[in-house]
């Protein structure tokens, strides 16, 4: 069964999937199979080049909204209910001098996020040609994870490697950029070395579907070409988010506009009609 969304499906932002979706959306991204055409990296390559999966990890806490949001698995402290004294109980407590009561907390634990994306490589050299990004909410948010992010980027846009940086997430900030700003739930920015600081930007809403990028190279080769749309199809697929998703529950924040909620009411109707 497929998503119900013509994209991104919105509820994949919410931590219990997240993660998990960020590293098999990098992995199914460049992944070959029988099944797959022209949808992922690696089948397009010439010979010279080669594709790693590579990540980085940020020590933080789970006091960081940025981080729970980005972790499936954060610890959850459940608050158990204070047993209810009896009648007898009561007036013994009574005689006795009121004395505090310790009441449950949390306390901040310390989390490893990790996050992966793929470098395009040349054969031989092992030179870095293209770095590909699928940014998160640990990078997206202030913190650590953005300003970590953010430097990195800024060394790529100096250098002579291409970036591609994939935001799926409609949350936080989207990275710097210049020039005419048009609001965009999400975006896709390739960074050619040899055209910067102009990039090429792909702007979609929750209404469109994946749309389509190339894999800049070296300038004598051909830019394969990424069929993102069909790369989420059958990752949703194989992943049966179908079945794990439950589509009456409300869309994680943020909140979409009063137009968008009607259309999402609409579109999901079949799925939470009883």
């Amino acid at each position: 069964m497929p998503s119900p969304f013509p994209g991104m499906d919105l509820y994949l932002e919410y931590p219990a999937f997240w993660s998990s979706f960020h590293t098999r959306f990098m992995v199914a991204t460049l992944a070959v199979s029988a099944k797959q055409r022209a949808d992922a990296i690696e089948p397009q390559l010439a010979g010279q080049y080669y594709v790693e999966v590579e990540s980085r990890t940020y020590q933080s806490d789970d006091s960081e909204d940025e981080v729970l949001i980005g972790i499936p698995d954060a610890i959850v402290f459940a608050e158990k209910s204070q047993p209810i004294p009896s009648e007898d109980q009561g007036a013994k407590f009574a005689s006795v001098a009121t004395a505090l009561r310790p009441e449950k907390v949390s306390l901040p634990m310390p989390l490893d996020v990790k996050e992966r994306y793929l470098e395009v490589r040349e054969m031989g050299t092992d030179e870095v040609i293209t770095v590909i990004e699928l940014l998160s909410p640990v990078n997206k948010r202030s913190g650590e994870g953005r300003t970590t992010y953010e430097k990195k980027r800024r060394s790529i846009l100096g250098s002579a490697t291409h970036l591609i940086e994939l935001d799926l997430l409609r949350g936080a900030k989207p990275m710097p950029m210049r020039g005419r700003q048009i609001a965009s739930d999400h975006r896709i920015v390739v960074s050619r070395s040899q055209q910067r600081p102009t990039a090429d930007l792909y702007r979609f809403t929750l209404r469109d579907s994946l749309p389509s990028f190339p894999i800049p190279l070296k300038p004598t080769d051909a830019e394969p070409i990424v069929l993102l749309q069909e790369v989420f199809n059958q990752l949703y697929e194989r992943a049966r988010y179908a079945q794990r998703i439950d589509y009456r529950q409300p869309l994680p924040p943020p909140k979409l506009s009063s137009e968008n909620q009607q259309w999402l009411d609409e579109l999901l109707q079949p799925l939470r009609s009883p």
